[in-house]
């Protein structure tokens, strides 16, 4: 387990850098304006969005090391040519790069799913947060400075290396993605997607796009906040100060011995987020994310951990590619819908995260308690009938009735 996180560490860093390397790359290697940059990334985050479920559905199908080996090799293609590459061939590349990118962030998580007990589950997952809060406090930074020292068109090439090279590593430890006792189900045959696609599933991937929703909100935020107070040279503080507490809350709740229901952990997480978007200097807005950090892992977490739970191992796969893809989804869209909050003063990220959290529990609530496998309600039935008959009185003589 210890190997696996990482090699995915490394994979998953460079992955949530890669938008910042493209960024970098179109505005100085191709002197052109962040509006094309931001073509660029967008059209990367929807590749990725898109691929997740169909990377997964490929996986359950082909295996894990087929579809490393395709996504390598694109990726190898993809961050070489990036400096030879005329804009407009650049955006149907990066959605390509997008759509096909190392999935190491799903991988993780089937892998955690299958090598784990229901008892160590959530544990696990709560460290896989936290290896995520780690690559994006560490991933965007160090592409930053590097651009500062080398040309971009380097950087692409490091950022693909460093892909390359965690895509690689997680082929060559090859983890098991389906645990002993689920090998056989998975042999039997796939569940029909109307079977394990049901209400509950999409609670929870409704409260993943809601989480991620306000965290890409809460960035937007910290930096608006502070550019209006003037004091953006903050931004920085602020931000570690929301990864380390994020940090230490996954630990927290890792260590936890008991869990705590998922649109309870986003509500949360939404309520103690309100107010950052009403804090107006960087002292205050330090203290507000503290709250932010504390539930920001765990949320995540138990969002992975239900996910884990609800699919089959016949498509976890797919299961959680379209936890990847909502997370992307909210991702891309929290910048910009929190960003026309902010023009009129309403703590929109937080709020988000509310309306996320209620509509998770509305459907929870209306989710059918799952039915026992077939082989169970005989044993049931065979039970009852065994016990209607013992109950029976014996005749005189101690014979058994002979009706």
């Amino acid at each position: 387990m210890a190997s696996l996180l990482g090699v995915s560490l490394l994979a998953r860093t460079a992955i949530t850098a890669d938008v910042m390397a493209l960024t970098m790359y179109v505005v100085l290697g191709l002197n052109m304006s962040y509006v094309a940059a931001g073509g660029v990334a967008a059209t990367l985050t929807t590749g990725l969005a898109l691929g997740g479920p169909l990377l997964g559905r490929m996986i359950d199908r082909r295996g894990l090391r087929t579809v490393l080996l395709v996504t390598v090799v694109v990726q190898v293609v993809f961050w070489l040519s990036v400096p030879i590459l005329p804009y407009g061939i650049l955006l149907g590349a990066a959605f390509a790069a997008g759509l096909l990118m190392v999935p190491a962030q799903p991988v993780t998580r089937q892998a955690i799913a299958a090598m784990t007990t229901a008892e160590q589950r959530r544990a696990a997952f709560a460290l896989e947060s936290v290896q995520g809060e780690l690559s994006y406090m560490v991933g965007p930074a160090v592409v930053i400075l590097c651009a500062a020292k080398v040309s971009p068109g380097v950087v692409a090439w490091g950022l693909g290396a460093a892909i390359v090279a965690g895509g690689t590593g997680i082929a060559l430890l090859n983890p098991p993605l389906r645990a002993e006792d689920e090998a056989d189900a998975g042999a039997a045959g796939r569940h029909p997607r109307r079977e394990w696609l049901s209400v509950g599933m999409i609670a929870v991937l409704t409260m993943a796009f809601g989480t991620t929703t306000l965290l890409s909100g809460v960035d937007l935020a910290i930096v608006a906040t502070l550019e209006e107070a003037g004091q953006v040279s903050w931004a920085a503080l602020v931000v570690a100060v929301l990864g380390v507490t994020s940090v230490a809350g996954g630990l927290i709740y890792g260590a936890l011995s008991r869990p705590l229901p998922t649109w309870l952990l986003l509500g949360l997480l939404g309520l103690v987020t309100i107010p950052a978007g009403l804090a107006h200097d960087w002292p205050w807005l330090c203290v507000a994310v503290v709250g932010t950090g504390f539930l920001a892992a765990p949320t995540l977490s138990a969002v992975a951990d239900a996910v884990s739970r609800l699919a089959p191992a016949s498509v976890r796969g797919e299961a959680t590619g379209l936890q990847s893809s909502a997370q992307s989804a909210g991702f891309a869209l929290g910048s910009p819908i929190v960003g026309v909050a902010i023009d009129v003063s309403v703590p929109a990220a937080g709020l988000a995260g509310l309306a996320a959290a209620l509509t998770g529990c509305l459907l929870s609530r209306r989710c059918p308690s799952p039915r026992p496998p077939l082989q169970l309600v005989a044993s049931r039935r065979e039970e009852q009938m065994q016990l209607m008959f013992s109950d029976q009185p014996l005749e005189p003589g101690g014979t058994e009735p002979s009706g």
